[in-house]
């Protein structure tokens, strides 16, 4: 990679660009050049060879992970079509060429990792130079290796991320999957370096769980196609109908090996730089209780027309925020702090490998039933990493419930930018004195609120829980 870098390459128009359907909207940044352009002389440009670079899907964004190759080596493409789809800090997105050409080199597999603005590919114009970009890309793999040892502690410049990851600790990815990528030659492996299959094979083989380094190809070169999945498939049932047979096991042990170090995959390195920037915030924390009767009884009379208690939640708090505006705040650098024009209530979710906040904009504003329809779709594409840059990055208030797992009580770590985060507890019987001096059963939930001290006091916490909790106990407003 270095030694592309340092080859006479000239910077052009973007050559990859997100696609609109699946990467930031708009509205977010605008398409990031990631190409170059290379010409055999040292004249004028010609666009022959060019570089598709690893692209910054967000602003958040220092590196991301090839999920998978749309397009093979040696395909045609064609402007607007998907190539690659990549892993950025939040979500998986396809990305896009806007040159006609050919998919020349692939210089980081599937599952690798690489930073923004480093070579990930080789796009030809035409088939006359595919020999060439792939010479290319070959010399500048074992360039980097040779030269690797040497140069790992004092030079800056990207590599590929298959080279990176003996010599970079940092780099999520880890070294059993490339080491048994290099070792399974066959027909269709390329001399080992990847297994070489129809995009349509990929899929198939993903859906049917086949392993397609097992497979010896019967396309052109030993190309897998999708015939040759779906004979490997037909050929091992047993395996399959012994697994879905077996005697039913007590729960066994989360699949770890203990005493082995695991990189942080994308989302997690992401977390973890939010949390260390968070410790720069000075916070405190206020905890309120909160009786639930009412609204519980509200949710089991709309709950069979979809409402979630998830969207009754960022309601009423949405509510409560629009007349505690300083609670809806936020401050950036130390100097001044934001009265935020839209209440957009973010809601942690756990995924796997990761956390991520789905954001209900303007939920002042929206009703209960298209606050619950919104939830339901953005939970699916959070789980299906398909959220959209503004529906994860623009909350101004966010909640963190752990209710349903039986918390009633915990403390949540502010996110950057935000003014405040609200844990919510689980509500539960609890018995109480009434206002004649009886005992009495209500039930009741704890919510805690960690504010950023240097915009919001105690006494404004203090003011919006009392908001808060007399929107809950009578409700009457959230269906409105």
């Amino acid at each position: 990679m270095a030694h592309l870098l340092q080859t006479s390459f000239l910077p052009s128009s973007q050559c990859l660009r997100p696609n609109p359907d699946r990467s930031s909207s708009s509205t977010s940044s605008p398409m990031v050049q990631i190409s170059r352009r290379w010409s055999k002389t040292g004249g004028a440009v010609q666009a022959k060879i060019r570089e598709i670079f690893m692209p910054a899907l967000s602003s958040t964004m220092t590196e991301g992970k090839i999920v998978s190759w749309v397009k093979s080596e040696g395909e045609k493409l064609a402007k607007g079509e998907s190539v690659v789809v990549v892993e950025s800090d939040k979500a998986d997105m396809d990305v896009e060429t806007f040159y006609d050409g050919y998919l020349a080199a692939i210089m980081v597999e599937e599952g690798g990792v690489a930073a923004v603005g480093s070579a990930i590919a080789l796009l030809a114009e035409t088939e006359d130079e595919i020999e060439a970009a792939r010479s290319k890309a070959a010399g500048s793999s074992s360039s980097a290796a040779s030269s690797s040892p040497a140069t790992a502690s004092t030079s800056a410049d990207p590599i590929p991320a298959e080279i990176a990851a003996p010599i970079a600790a940092s780099a999520p990815i880890a070294a059993a999957p490339v080491a048994k990528l290099a070792s399974a030659v066959h027909p269709a492996s390329d001399g080992g370096k990847r297994v070489v299959a129809s995009p349509y094979a990929k899929k198939l083989a993903k859906e049917l769980k086949v392993e397609l380094a097992a497979i010896a190809g019967s396309g052109p070169l030993g190309r897998i196609v999708a015939k040759d999945v779906e004979a490997a498939a037909a050929a091992a049932p047993a395996p399959v109908a012994a697994a879905t047979t077996a005697a039913p096991a007590p729960a066994a042990a989360p699949n770890v090996e203990l005493g082995t170090v695991v990189p942080f995959t994308t989302m997690q390195g992401a977390v973890s730089r939010n949390m260390l920037e968070s410790l720069s915030v000075p916070t405190f924390r206020v905890g309120y209780t909160i009786t639930t009767d009412a609204l519980d009884a509200l949710y089991k009379k709309i709950k069979s027309k979809g409402v979630t208690m998830t969207a009754l939640l960022a309601k009423a708090t949405a509510l409560a925020l629009a007349k505690h505006p300083v609670v809806n705040s936020s401050c950036r650098d130390g100097n001044s702090f934001t009265y935020n024009s839209s209440i957009n209530i973010a809601v942690a979710v756990a995924i796997d490998g990761g956390l991520i906040t789905p954001v209900l904009q303007d939920a002042d504003k929206s009703d209960i039933y298209s606050l619950s329809r919104k939830w339901k779709e953005l939970v699916d594409k959070a789980r299906a990493k398909q959220l959209q840059p503004h529906e994860y990055n623009t909350g101004t208030f966010t909640l963190s419930n752990l209710g349903m797992f039986g918390v009633d009580r915990f403390d949540a770590i502010l996110p950057p930018g935000t003014g405040a985060i609200m844990a919510v507890g689980a509500s539960q019987p609890t018995a109480v004195g009434t206002k004649d001096g009886r005992i009495g059963i209500k039930n009741q939930m704890q919510v805690n609120v960690t504010a950023d001290h240097r915009v919001i006091y105690g006494a404004d916490l203090a003011a919006f829980l009392q908001t808060l909790s007399k929107i809950i106990e009578d409700p009457k407003d959230l269906t409105f």
